[in-house]
């Protein structure tokens, strides 16, 4: 330690301000998530941030300065990762760190060309041996955790990944998958008529003398109703899979579109909201009246009486629509819900909409939360979960709402898809 000190006094100031400021950020980030309380995430964030910190001490005691590169690269990986500049900057340490760290790079490494200072090969190696540890401890644990999830046979939750047995395999019963116009209104608008379209998703064997649980599955923003079965076909595959086991009942998928043509282009918020509209009023009568649901009739009487053979998920802005439009504008239709990466609903908006008057008397099934460790919408989420737990007393932590949060994951189709194989395990 004293040799170590010793060196420190003698290491260039700049370096020192450099991996001070990048230790700094680290800690500060790091108690940011402690605060936030959620195991998962803080973990990560505790094993990224102390790598930085390893790697920014071997290039100072080291005088190595291009390693504070390694911390500008992927502190701006993470930075563009985890936040949204649309929605959400919470992550915002990161980007400081790459600056920080870039300069310190380029201009820690030219002033020691300059200076024709040597480098410190013993203490860079020392923590950077440290480093390269702890990503292997960390890698190893991982992929032992990824495989063990993958190579599963039975059906569980899960927060590594889909097990192959229902994701990959070819299904030898496969359901159908058809597209339905229907005709609606531009309801956050001027209310002119516009034709729409959704995907439905038949399971092997629909027969319309029987009666079927029905799922509603929204996309996010920049995508349309082809997203989640069709662009991402591995979806219908582990729904065929899933059934065919009979891990689930046989159900119809309806994926629509929040758009209506290019409305709210500058602002979709209130698409979030006026997709109610459309839902109740034209959506569901038109799939309902085709195909054979719960639902006796398809109006307000006959879609009431099946609320709880009904459920609705969306991820990322069809998430907030989910939250918007049906958990807190149609909980007298759908009774199981499922918002993936996404909030942007307060205490407030869920008190007025579903603690008050008719709301507050009907039950909540399920409402399945989901988000990855590294996904820019965890933080806002995770808050108003816990608050709206803590408000409403239908709703118990593991009996019958959960928030998963799923390491490594981020803002991306992987993350969703984990998130629609464990909703499919809670519901119906």
């Amino acid at each position: 330690m004293k040799e170590l000190l010793k060196h420190f006094k003698t290491c260039d100031k700049a370096a020192a301000a450099v991996s001070s400021a990048v230790g700094v950020m680290s800690l500060v980030d790091i108690i940011r998530y402690a605060v936030l309380g959620q195991p998962v995430a803080l973990l990560t964030v505790i094993v990224v941030n102390a790598l930085f910190m390893l790697v920014a001490a071997a290039a100072l005691f080291g005088r190595l300065h291009a390693l504070y590169a390694l911390i500008a690269v992927f502190a701006a990986v993470l930075f563009f990762t985890t936040n949204n500049f649309g929605t959400t900057l919470f992550n915002f340490t990161y980007v400081l760190q790459a600056v920080v760290a870039a300069v310190g790079a380029v201009a820690g490494t030219a002033l020691a060309v300059i200076n024709k200072d040597k480098p410190k090969i013993k203490p860079a190696l020392v923590l950077s041996a440290i480093a390269a540890i702890i990503v292997a401890v960390f890698g190893i644990v991982w992929g032992a955790c990824v495989a063990s999830a993958k190579n599963r046979t039975t059906a569980q939750a899960e927060r590594w990944a889909v097990p192959t047995a229902f994701d990959k395999t070819d299904c030898p019963q496969k359901g159908a998958l058809e597209k339905i116009d229907y005709a609606t209104k531009a309801y956050a608008t001027d209310g002119r008529e516009v034709e729409k379209s959704a995907y439905v998703y038949l399971p092997y064997g629909y027969n319309g003398e029987n009666r079927y649980n029905i799922l509603y599955l929204l996309h996010g923003t920049g995508d349309d109703e082809e997203y989640w079965l069709k662009k991402h076909s591995y979806n219908v595959t582990m729904i065929d899979n899933l059934i065919y086991s009979g891990v689930i009942e046989p159900l119809i998928v309806v994926t629509p579109t929040f758009y209506t043509e290019n409305d709210c282009f500058g602002d979709l918020d209130p698409l979030t909201y006026s997709f109610k509209d459309e839902l109740r009023n034209d959506l569901m009568p038109a799939v309902e009246s085709k195909y054979s649901t719960f639902a006796q009739t398809s109006d307000d009487e006959g879609f009431k009486n099946s609320r709880t053979h009904r459920a609705f998920a969306g991820l990322s802005r069809g998430a907030v629509t989910t939250l918007h439009s049906v958990l807190c504008g149609s909980l007298d239709y759908f009774s199981s819900f499922g918002t993936f990466s996404a909030s942007r609903t307060e205490l407030a908006e869920y008190e007025k909409a579903n603690l008050t008057g008719a709301a507050k008397e009907l039950s909540i099934d399920y409402w399945y939360v989901a988000s990855g460790a590294f996904d820019f919408g965890f933080a806002s989420q995770w808050h108003d979960w816990n608050e709206i737990v803590k408000a409403d007393p239908r709703l118990t932590v593991g009996e019958n709402t959960a928030f998963d949060n799923y390491p490594m994951r981020y803002h991306s189709m992987g993350n969703w898809h984990l998130a629609l194989y464990n909703f499919l395990l809670k519901i119906f």
